[in-house]
């Protein structure tokens, strides 16, 4: 579809992008999702990013959730973050089963981080202790910011996470170890900070498993 607004997606201005993404989710049209949906994956402006995720949202789901899952299959990570992001935002459950593993346990940081936000948003009762499982094994992975991600989604999760949090508080890896008790501090006080809860992990590991918490 050939419009006005479709070509200042691809302004070099991204205050043409913004307002042109604000107008076609203003002015929601099914020709508009794919054009969307392909400027999601080359975007280099998070505000613009957020807006095109905003003006998906106003898009019917049926027309959206099918294209945004045949994005996860893409080559380029950005594709599948904001295709993931997308998801969550959109929250249509017949999108849960097009998230794997290989998204969860994705070697890009942001598509992992988004896939965790969507699984939590997406996953039905039944199988929130096998995605614990999944998202437990990745404990002890990046930087704080990647592992606060990493908290927040298990704690979403509640009680279905406490036994693969009680697991990973024995494994062999401290880092592991560290993050699950930082985890577990979090699920009982969601109000906690993270840095302070991770560095008291850190005490708890180094003093040894008969002092960890029970």
């Amino acid at each position: 579809m050939s419009s006005p607004n479709i070509t200042r997606l691809r302004s070099g201005d991204a205050s043409v992008r913004l307002g042109a993404a604000l107008a076609v989710g203003t002015a929601p049209d099914p020709d508009y999702v794919g054009p969307l949906i392909e400027r999601c994956a080359v975007e280099p402006e998070f505000f613009v990013r957020d807006m095109l995720t905003w003006a998906l949202t106003r898009h019917p789901p049926g027309i959206t959730v099918p294209r945004l899952v045949e994005e996860l299959g893409s080559e380029r990570p950005q594709a599948r973050s904001q295709a993931l992001h997308t998801l969550s935002k959109v929250g249509d459950a017949r999108a849960w089963p097009a998230i794997t593993r290989a998204h969860l346990t994705d070697p890009c940081d942001e598509v992992a981080r988004s896939a965790w936000r969507a699984a939590v948003i997406l996953v039905p009762e039944a199988d929130k202790p096998a995605l614990a499982d999944v998202l437990a094994s990745q404990l002890g992975r990046g930087g704080r910011d990647t592992q606060l991600s990493l908290s927040r989604a298990l704690v979403a999760l509640g009680e279905a996470a406490a036994p693969a949090l009680r697991t990973a508080r024995s494994h062999r890896d401290p880092g592991v170890r560290q993050h699950a008790i930082a985890t577990e501090r979090l699920r009982r006080d969601p109000d906690a900070a993270f840095g302070y809860a991770l560095e008291e992990a850190k005490r708890v590991v180094a003093l040894g498993p008969g002092r960890q918490e029970e």
